[in-house]
């Protein structure tokens, strides 16, 4: 019988307003099969598509200007 063990997980972290934080080397598949590697301890990958280097977050969600209406939406 082989030993099979769990590794760690890989830790991810949703923000509020910005990116989502993953810990460790990344590989992103992204929708037209292309693949993004990332060897940083912590990836920050962009949720709201702003980013020029879209799927790494480039901090992009910042500037953005809320619009009353979607304040009220909350």
């Amino acid at each position: 019988m082989s030993d099979h063990r769990l590794s760690d997980p890989t830790h991810v972290v949703l923000t509020d307003e910005g990116p989502a934080l993953v810990s460790g080397p990344v590989e992103i598949e992204l929708p037209d099969g292309g693949r993004v590697r990332s060897d940083r301890p912590v990836t920050a990958l962009c949720l709201c598509r702003r980013s020029r280097r879209w799927p790494i977050c480039d901090t992009s969600h910042r500037t953005r200007v809320r619009e009353p209406a979607e304040e009220d939406d909350r």
